[in-house]
C-alpha cells in the first residue's frame, strides 16, 4: 500500500482545521500558505470530505473551511478511504478487484488478508485527534 499525496495532504489538511477551529471558517488561502499547498489542489483534496459531512464549505467574505465533527470522531481510516483509490496491500485485494483464479489455492493469500486488516483496524482506531496530541506515540 501506498498512500499518496492526496492522502497525506488530507489528514494534514484536517489537522490544520482542527488546530484552527476557534477560529470558525479557515480560508483556503491561509491553509494553503501554512502547509505549502496551492490553493487549486487543496479543493480537489477537500471535496470528497465535504461530499461525506466531515467538513463544510462556505462561500464569499469569510468563507472557506470548518469540520462538522469533533477530532475525536474522525477516524484516519475513514478519511483515507474517502481520498485514496484504494488501501489495499496487493492488487487482489483491492476494492473492486476481480476475483483472482489462484485465490483458492493461494498459499500467500492469509498473509495479505491478515496484513490489510491490521492497517486498517489500526487506521480506524487512530483518529485526527490522535494527530493533535504532540506527545502521542504512534
Amino acid at each position: 500500500m501506498l498512500i499518496s499525496t492526496k492522502g497525506r495532504y488530507a489528514l494534514r489538511l484536517l489537522s490544520d482545521l482542527a488546530e484552527h477551529r476557534d477560529q470558525g471558517a479557515v480560508s483556503l488561502g491561509s491553509m494553503a500558505a501554512r502547509q505549502g499547498i496551492s490553493e487549486k489542489y487543496l479543493e480537489a483534496v477537500l471535496k470528497p470530505l465535504v461530499r461525506e459531512n466531515i467538513l463544510e464549505g462556505m462561500r464569499g467574505k469569510g468563507g472557506g473551511y470548518r469540520l462538522l465533527l469533533e477530532p475525536r470522531e474522525i477516524t484516519l481510516g475513514r478519511v483515507l478511504r474517502l481520498v485514496e483509490p484504494s488501501l489495499g496491500t496487493v492488487s487482489c485485494l483491492k476494492e473492486g478487484a476481480e476475483p483472482c483464479p489462484r485465490s483458492a489455492d493461494c498459499p500467500t493469500l492469509p498473509l495479505w488478508q491478515e496484513l490489510d486488516a491490521m492497517i486498517l483496524n489500526y487506521l480506524d482506531g487512530k483518529t485526527l485527534d490522535d494527530l493533535l496530541t504532540k506527545d502521542q506515540k504512534f
